[in-house]
């Protein structure tokens, strides 16, 4: 039994439907709060819903009865609800679970982190760091994320495709290996069963690093339509970090500050271990923008 964290987000709910087609037996933690839509959905993919939260150190043991192995994709980033917090979420809740799979002997914890900017320490990336550090004494498997390019180069962050417009933080020369979030799936379900997985932190990143520049440059010749180009200046963004005082807010701050500094890494030690076909920057735009003609 597989137990799936953070089951009703993007990346939790892409693991369980990618694990049930694989026929494998899978326990969703589910909140009484969780979408209905999306709680059904897991039902009828036949996978077993488990009511607990983070917060909550007796649903967790309970949760953890009976699995052999845990994915953990849970945040407070994008879906926040009364009482969520980095602090609770991220950081404490994390930890509970670590101790529940301890606790009830789970052979094999995959714990979805990200890539942390170097020489800049804020909550989000401190609540990762602490929770990496809990697994050592468990058989575990980091999975350190670079950006997700359906989250940074969404419209959501700026990155307005469907109207043409990009929001570009830092000069946009810098290159980030923007990776799809279901690859992210894809390596947390193969990292399970590969034993050079155990006990290992995995960088993990799409093919090929680009600059937010050549990302718009890209975007604009598949969309056949030059963009607007808006520039966050870097000054103004580690201004933004250093008067945050909301833990959320300085933790973006600090991500924006990533973003403009780049994120390079050299995926092909891991493609060829893994076998992971990995979603480039074209595709992604292929498809975004395929739907915004058609929507």
């Amino acid at each position: 039994m597989i137990l799936v964290v953070g089951a009703t987000g993007m990346l939790g709910s892409e693991i369980c439907q990618r694990l049930a087609q694989r026929g494998e037996a899978v326990r969703a933690l589910v909140r009484t709060t969780s979408s209905t839509e999306k709680v059904e959905l897991l039902r009828r993919s036949n996978i077993e819903v488990c009511i607990g939260d983070l917060k909550d150190p007796a649903s967790l043991a309970a949760a953890c009865r009976g699995v052999n192995e845990i994915i953990s994709t849970a945040s407070s980033t994008f879906s926040r609800q009364a009482g969520d917090s980095i602090e609770s979420v991220d950081d404490v809740g994390q930890l509970h679970l670590v101790e529940a799979a301890r606790v009830t002997a789970v052979s094999r914890f995959v714990f979805v982190s990200f890539r942390r900017p170097a020489g800049i320490s804020f909550p989000l990336g401190n609540a990762k760091a602490h929770v990496e550090n809990a697994l050592r004494g468990l058989n575990f498997t980091v999975i350190q994320a670079s950006w997700f390019m359906e989250v940074w180069l969404s419209p959501a962050l700026g990155f307005d495709y469907v109207n043409a417009a990009a929001r570009i933080y830092g000069p946009g020369t810098s290159p980030v290996s923007w990776v799809s979030f279901r690859d992210v799936a894809e390596i947390c379900i193969l990292a399970l069963r590969r034993p050079t997985a155990n006990c290992r932190t995995i960088e993990f990143g799409g093919p090929a690093a680009l600059s937010p520049l050549e990302v718009v440059a890209r975007f604009e010749k598949i969309g056949g339509r030059p963009f607007k180009i808006e520039h966050i200046p870097e000054e103004a963004l580690r201004a933004q970090f250093d008067e945050a005082t909301d833990p959320m807010q300085k933790s973006f701050a600090a991500l924006m500050l990533g973003y403009a500094s780049g994120d390079a890494i050299n995926m092909t030690p891991i493609q060829e271990e893994f076998g992971v076909k990995l979603t480039s920057v074209d595709q992604f735009a292929h498809t975004v923008l395929e739907h915004t003609a058609t929507a």
